[in-house]
């Protein structure tokens, strides 16, 4: 299984961060949009290595266009010489609408037609076929020579897109090249909710599971030492229940037979109770939704239980050192 980290924000440091990175034998970089821009970082990250896979994981569909992806998407791959992948979310209505004013409607639909309107504006930049793009969403219909990128030797970028629920899932299966998979899951809603879902959306397309990648970067308690674990513990449990109090989450919960969790974890969030929600999740969710143990150990149970569903996953989660982490891929990559 492939191992991806985490590419700092930090414009000064992640040229070095990203060689620093590939030298230590990751298969690739994801960039995050929290509060800085995902993009910038991973142009840095394709001057300073020569093979590792650069991806957002993700940038926020929504807040952008069609247009302006496929441009960002185009010059990042060219930069990279065909190492970089266009990792995309939905994010929720409220970031969408009242953190960057744009508009939120259908999003599994509207990211489909999205993902169509770029491939057809890189149509007409790789393949020379005119630009005429007309969706409920978005309508793509001029270009012209002074605005057709030239530098096409490497292609489009491909595509990966961020899904917890079963219609963002299919939509990933039929117009995405992989998918992003959120942390907060089990095995039981990967095999019963996602990967049928999936299947459907190959089977619209005409793919199977061999043209996709799945990246799943598994949520993971480690430590050099007791204290270590019982601290990366208790900052588990109150992540798992920050996501387990979303609404658009609980069915994951329901996957375990404990959804009748996520009302009161929701209504502990607003009243501003974090920590206290941490002390809900007890051992059945906590063992449910992160593996455990030193790095090695973390990295058999991943693949032990997600083997079989994903092409590559992330240390990002867990609290190891250099020599940990050094284990870890090695623990991963071997056969």
């Amino acid at each position: 299984m492939k191992v991806d980290a985490v590419l700092t924000s930090d414009l000064d440091k992640a040229g070095q961060e990203a060689a620093e990175l590939e030298e230590m034998g990751y298969d690739g970089l994801k960039s995050i949009e929290t509060a800085h821009d995902p993009f910038l970082p991973l142009l840095l990250a394709a001057q300073s290595t020569k093979k590792i896979d650069l991806t957002t994981g993700i940038a926020v569909a929504f807040a952008r266009s069609p247009m302006t992806l496929a441009n960002v998407g185009h010059d990042l791959n060219a930069a990279a010489k065909g190492r970089f992948s266009l990792g995309l979310g939905s994010q929720i209505r409220p970031h969408i609408t009242k953190r960057y004013s744009m508009p939120w409607s259908s999003p599994a639909a509207r990211m489909r037609e999205m993902i169509l309107a770029m491939r057809a504006i890189w149509a007409c930049w790789h393949e020379g076929k005119p630009l005429e793009f007309l969706g409920k969403f978005y309508t793509h219909t001029l270009m012209t020579p002074f605005f057709t990128p030239t530098n096409t030797e490497y292609g489009p970028p491909k595509i990966y897109l961020a899904a917890v629920g079963p219609m963002m899932a299919e939509v990933a299966g039929e117009v995405a090249d992989g998918l992003l998979v959120h942390g907060f899951t089990t095995q039981a809603y990967l095999e019963n909710v996602t990967m049928p879902a999936l299947e459907r959306g190959f089977a619209k397309a005409g793919k199977t599971r061999a043209d996709f990648e799945i990246a799943y970067p598994v949520f993971a308690v480690s430590g050099r030492d007791e204290a270590e674990i019982a601290a990366e513990t208790t900052k588990m449990r109150q992540q798992i229940a920050f996501y387990g109090s979303t609404p658009a989450y609980k069915p994951v919960l329901d996957s375990i037979d404990m959804g009748e969790l996520q009302p009161e974890l929701n209504a502990m969030s607003k009243q501003g109770r974090w920590e206290a929600m941490g002390e809900l999740i007890d051992d059945k969710v906590l063992h449910a939704i992160s593996v455990e143990g030193d790095a090695r150990e973390v990295a058999r149970q991943i693949k032990s239980r997600y083997g079989h569903i994903a092409d590559r996953t992330a240390a990002s989660y867990t609290s190891m050192g250099q020599e940990e982490k050094l284990a870890f891929i090695e623990e991963m990559q071997a056969g």
